[in-house]
């Protein structure tokens, strides 16, 4: 398997644990990797009571990179907040509690169980 593939695989592996722990916390996961052209793709959207929240996922494994958070610069947080206006003009508007972005980072460790950690309004 070459690198981007494997990328592609850590990628929706951390996707997947991201969308459980946010069911779990009782937020409903209404689209994955929705895409917007070349605007670029929302990991996950979901509700948390009557808000949208737009969370991107890093992912990252074993301990060769910075923490995942770390990864949401501001430019990143911006092309975000353009993209959750897109994703909000096609799904009927703004919500009554507005739009959240949030952050869900996944460490997946070399050994150990995989830690995953959700930061609500980054931005």
């Amino acid at each position: 398997m070459d690198a981007q593939h494997a990328r592609g695989a850590l990628g929706r592996y951390g996707e997947s644990l991201a969308a459980r722990r946010l069911a779990e916390s009782g937020m409903t996961v209404l689209q994955r990797n929705w895409r917007c052209g070349r605007a670029g793709e929302i990991d996950i959207v979901a509700r948390d009571g009557d808000a949208v929240v737009v969370c991107e996922v890093k992912t990252r494994s074993g301990g060769r990179f910075q923490h995942p958070l770390a990864a949401v610069t501001p430019a990143k947080a911006d092309r975000l907040r353009r993209l959750a206006e897109r994703w909000i003009q096609q799904h009927g508007g703004a919500p009554p509690g507005g739009v959240r972005l949030d952050v869900v980072g996944v460490l997946l460790p070399a050994r150990g169980a995989p830690v995953v950690e959700h930061v609500r309004g980054v931005a």
